[in-house]
């Protein structure tokens, strides 16, 4: 079963994210992060493989795009908040963009 981040595993696995560009939603326990490609065709290519690991993993982002924009929110609904799943997709998502 899924747990909400604890705050020693908070300290540990999000500092590295929000280096990389994430950041904490002021609303709620989430992440949010930004990414931007040369056109629609390589925003959308990016969705697509993500949504198959977030299918995998049985783990799906909040997501908008515009052309070539792609705004993410990670949290665990289940949980009410981050979890270790949020930590692990944000990081894929970073590899699939060609950010890690």
């Amino acid at each position: 079963m899924t747990e909400k981040l604890s705050d020693t595993a908070r300290d540990t696995t999000l500092t590295p994210l929000l280096e990389a560009g994430w950041s904490l939603d002021e609303t709620r326990d989430a992440i949010n992060k930004s990414f931007k490609f040369s056109d629609f065709t390589e925003a959308f290519g990016f969705m697509t493989r993500a949504a198959i690991w977030a299918e995998k993993w049985n783990h799906h982002p909040e997501w908008s795009n515009v052309y070539n924009t792609v705004e993410i929110t990670l949290t665990t609904h289940d949980v009410g908040g981050l979890s270790s799943l949020d930590v692990k997709l944000a990081r894929k998502l970073d590899l699939l963009a060609g950010n890690g």
